[in-house]
């Protein structure tokens, strides 16, 4: 466990699991391997998120853009997403974890849309930590199709454009309801978002690691909460304001 006092843990962690593929080509191994790997370091990152007592973990499992991948590997994905469902989410379900998926579900194969319909259905009244896995997600995609919901509203006479605010849109995302990431973590060393909350990411803390995803586990997890503790988040205002205001 980290050691940090209760009130420096981060509600909302969010993670963009990068460098499988990296991770497998060091070792001479198909990508595929690295996958794999990779999902046996989403299974620890979970049970430390729930044993910090972090409320949300957001995973971005894939992007919709990585449809452009070979079709291969793009296959293999889907067989490790449909392996994971089925393998923990039982388990998930008897750790009171509830999941819940962002990113666009239209045009998906329907084994694949009634496989992640079945694991938030089954799991949404757990309340210990919430596993968000973002699949089929591109922020700028989430903003635009909240955007022309918005537009419908306005077009039809059921909002005022004068009274869409940053909260009318937040409601509109995929994940309205949800608090902003605290805490965004990328593994493997680059230093980007890839499209990844960008809306929700504006007052984030950041933490680029080195370390590829395969080898990302509990301890490097804790590590990182308690590097995000010594930050000094602001939203803005200045240090004594926010002193003042959290007194």
């Amino acid at each position: 466990m980290p050691t940090t006092t209760r009130s420096s843990i981060p509600e909302h962690v969010a993670i963009i699991m990068d460098g499988n593929g990296r991770w497998a080509k060091q070792r001479g191994l198909p990508r595929v391997m690295g996958h794999r790997r990779g999902v046996e370091a989403v299974r620890e990152t979970v049970r430390a998120a729930g044993d910090c007592g972090i409320s949300y973990l957001t995973l971005f499992a894939f992007s919709s853009e990585n449809w452009r991948r070979p079709e291969s590997e793009v296959s293999d994905l889907m067989g490790l997403l449909k392996a994971f469902i089925r393998r923990d989410l039982a388990e998930l379900h008897r750790e009171n974890v509830r999941v819940r998926i962002i990113g666009d579900r239209q045009g998906l194969k329907t084994d694949i849309r009634s496989l992640l319909e079945e694991a938030e259905q089954m799991t949404v009244g757990n309340t210990k930590l919430t596993l968000v896995i973002a699949f089929n997600y591109g922020s700028r995609d989430e903003i635009a199709r909240a955007t022309a919901s918005i537009a419908r509203d306005v077009a039809e006479g059921r909002l005022s454009a004068d009274a869409i605010t940053p909260d009318t849109i937040s409601a509109r995302l995929d994940t309205s309801g949800m608090p902003d990431p605290d805490l965004i973590i990328r593994t493997s060393g680059e230093e980007r978002l890839s499209n990844f909350l960008l809306w929700q990411a504006a007052y984030s803390e950041f933490l680029f690691v080195p370390e590829y995803w395969p080898d990302f586990d509990r301890q490097r997890f804790f590590s990182a909460i308690e590097q995000y503790a010594t930050r000094d988040r602001r939203f803005g205002a200045l240090a004594e304001q926010v002193a003042v205001a959290g007194a």
